[in-house]
């Protein structure tokens, strides 16, 4: 059965469509990447996956029910994270906020909490800065932390909006090359700007423009990110 499976969805915000007809599946301790233009639907996509927004016709199931039922076994990373450097929380107490939810209805964080938080600073490797205030961090870091809030909660699917947008291309590749180690144990969902780049990374890329193509990673050629965004392009080969 797969985590995911969007089926003959279509959305539109108004009388602009978004989404025509989409239908694809993600199966479990899959690495799914989502790349498209600007405006081609994927932040929609997310949406409703996480039950945020309904679709106008078409079925999604998460876990084989409605999204919004599936809300507690997600984790999720969004696109845009901005902290101000005068706000007094640090790196440790962000990441504690991902427990929310998860234990007791009443009260405050327990033992089991601490333990999680200290165990998924390490594997994400930011023990090292815990105490430090959100406003210090780079954009790497903070990217990490941001990640470590949202495994604390011991999700089972990992979705993640455009994680690298604002990180430089050594702590691009360290992030994608932590989350290849997470999928033994997890579905991962990324969507991503950097075609060549995640092509490494992944097991499938999803093409969005409005409908949607899914390709393995082998079969990503110029002529289809052509199609995609609707412009010539040219592959550059990165040799590090």
């Amino acid at each position: 059965m797969d985590v995911v499976r969007f089926e003959d969805v279509s959305f539109s915000y108004g009388e602009k469509p978004v989404l025509e007809h989409v239908s694809f599946g993600v199966q479990a301790d899959e690495f799914f990447a989502l790349i498209g233009p600007n405006a081609g639907g994927k932040s929609t996509v997310l949406k409703l996956l996480l039950g945020l927004l309904a679709p106008d016709s078409g079925r999604i199931r998460v876990f084989g029910g409605a999204p919004e039922a599936a809300r507690t076994r997600i984790g999720y990373v969004p696109q845009h994270a901005e902290f101000s450097g005068r706000f007094p929380i640090s790196v440790h107490d962000m990441v504690m906020l991902g427990r929310l939810g998860c234990g007791r209805a009443l009260g405050g964080f327990n033992r089991y909490d601490r333990r999680r938080v200290a165990e998924v600073l390490d594997v994400v490797r930011i023990a090292d800065i815990a105490a430090q205030p959100l406003g210090t961090l780079s954009g790497g870091q903070l990217q990490r932390a941001l990640i470590a809030r949202a495994l604390v909660s011991d999700p089972e699917l990992l979705v993640l909006d455009e994680p690298t947008a604002n990180i430089d291309v050594r702590a691009e590749e360290d992030l994608f090359s932590l989350l290849r180690e997470f999928r033994a144990h997890m579905t991962i969902i990324v969507v991503s700007h950097d075609v060549a780049f995640i092509s490494g990374y992944v097991d499938r890329v999803g093409c969005l423009n409005r409908t949607l193509v899914c390709h393995g990673t082998e079969d990503i050629n110029s002529r289809s990110i052509e199609e995609l965004y609707g412009a010539p392009v040219k592959r550059i080969d990165h040799a590090h």
